[in-house]
């Protein structure tokens, strides 16, 4: 609904994105953990989209079109671009995304923000920026917010401690949901005890107001396809597109390192997945739909396992739009920002820089470098910045690059021998991901880098996560003078 309001749009439109994202593109999907919805990275766009085509039904067409170029792009396997962005820049874009997090969060924390929820740019639509914000909303503070977010956030921490994950009962109750219960009777008991600490209804969640399926259907906008005679619709269509379909597979790729189980999801499905997604949603009046990093994240810090968790939270939504109205607008906005406070930490620890300093420069320029340029402007100019800094690094490094391996002759039976050659760089790590995802169970691969002087970091990553699960394929994989590296997330 926020990011409705910052698009100018209607308010449902980014609750039926939420649905489609969740019920529709999740079933589509190969990611067993990304979560689809409205993305806050495309708001400007949206904004002016609609300004544009001049109205939200105009825009709906470009929505439409531009779900159908993404199945196209799938279809033709356009994808696999998301194999080439580095991990040095895919952990900067993560560590980013926590940072403002932290800083979106800290003036709802507060209980002084009048600003919209799940804003991640850093000039806000109401003339202010990240750090202006927060600097008001310490003039504008609740002190029932500011309770409520505190001891949401002491909740949040307890559940985390080892007791509580070792009890069999308390670890299936997600710390989240206390929280809300706790916010909810703590603003309640406000109303008796201290009055002037009640929650002003601007930072409590705010559904439409639903009591039969007239109101759904009066509350749906289409598309309007006359539209169509005109060239601005289809200019609109491939600039959504575009972005939407970069914004997933970097997306994904950030969830694929972050799953404990290192799958790896297939980028061609998943722009299918996600046109399927804007196609179905811009006809229902929806905002279009990406991979959304932050509720990822969310989910896999919730103990997600596969996509039915996605599933379930689009049916969630429908019925908390349906029915739980009422219930859901007691929730104070301090609760939730405890919540993704907690989310952001984890993403943005100050471990991972250090794991970053000590890869050397050129691992720790373009992953600082695409931390500072997301916080201050936006996801994609940032991820661009990094990715030409760490191409940067590793031309300097490879300017001759041989090609990165050859059979050797083996004459044990099932048995592989590549060997790996002089210089292996990051431009080889689609191929050799894609080379070792072919094994066929009961492969015996040996791995052999001893005519090897350099291999690029993002290789080495690539190697050690199919190691780790070369059992669960039944592949027996031995290395020879490769090392191993830490991967994020173990």
């Amino acid at each position: 609904m926020g990011i409705s309001l910052a698009s100018g749009a209607p308010l449902l439109a980014g609750l039926i994105a939420g649905i489609v994202g969740g019920v529709v593109v999740s079933l589509v999907s190969g990611s067993s953990l990304s979560v689809s919805g409205p993305a806050a990275g495309l708001t400007t766009i949206v904004l002016g989209g609609i300004s544009t085509m001049g109205t939200y039904q105009g825009f709906l067409v470009a929505v439409v079109l531009a779900g159908a170029l993404q199945a196209i792009m799938g279809v033709l396997k356009a994808g696999v671009i998301g194999m080439y962005f580095p991990t040095s820049v895919i952990r900067g874009m993560l560590a980013a995304i926590g940072l403002i997090l932290i800083l979106k969060q800290i003036p709802h924390f507060l209980g002084g923000d009048s600003d919209f929820f799940e804003d991640l740019n850093f000039f806000q639509s109401d003339g202010l920026n990240t750090f202006s914000e927060i600097g008001r909303s310490m003039t504008q503070l609740q002190p029932g917010a500011l309770v409520i977010g505190v001891v949401s956030l002491a909740i949040l921490l307890l559940w985390e401690r080892k007791f509580i994950q070792r009890n069999r009962i308390l670890k299936l109750v997600p710390g989240a949901l206390i929280v809300v219960v706790v916010a909810i009777l703590l603003n309640s008991l406000f109303r008796s005890t201290r009055p002037e600490w009640i929650i002003a209804n601007s930072h409590l969640v705010s559904l439409p107001p639903i009591s039969n399926m007239q109101d759904v259907f009066g509350l749906l906008t289409f598309p309007d396809w006359s539209v169509l005679t005109g060239s601005k619709v289809y200019f609109l269509a491939l600039t959504i597109a575009i972005v939407a379909s970069l914004e997933s597979l970097l997306s994904v790729e950030a969830v694929d390192k972050l799953d404990p189980h290192k799958r790896n999801t297939p980028p061609n499905r998943e722009l299918m997945a996600q046109g399927t997604g804007n196609m179905i949603s811009g006809l229902l009046g929806g905002l279009p739909v990406t991979a959304v990093i932050v509720r990822s994240s969310a989910n896999i810090n919730s103990g997600g396992q596969t996509k039915m968790s996605a599933f379930f939270h689009g049916l969630l939504l429908l019925a908390a739009v349906l029915f739980l109205g009422p219930i859901l607008n007691l929730i104070p906005l301090s609760a939730l920002a405890a919540v993704l406070l907690m989310v952001g930490y984890k993403l943005t620890k100050p471990a991972l820089y250090l794991t970053q300093w000590k890869l050397g420069w050129p691992q720790f320029v373009p992953f600082v470098v695409t931390v500072g340029v997301i916080l201050f402007t936006d996801l994609l100019k940032g991820v661009g910045v990094g990715l030409v800094l760490a191409m940067f690094y590793i031309l300097k490094a490879n300017a001759e690059s041989a090609f990165f391996f050859h059979h050797e002759p083996s004459f044990e039976p099932g048995t592989i021998h590549l060997r790996l050659s002089e210089h292996v760089s990051f431009l080889n790590k689609a191929a050799i991901a894609t080379t070792l995802e072919r094994f066929k169970p009961g492969s015996h691969v040996i791995l052999d880098g001893t005519d090897t002087v350099s291999i690029d970091y993002d290789v080495l990553e690539t190697i050690e996560n199919f190691r780790q699960i070369a059992h669960e394929r039944g592949v027996q994989l031995e290395l020879r003078n490769i090392p191993q590296v830490e991967v994020l997330g173990h």
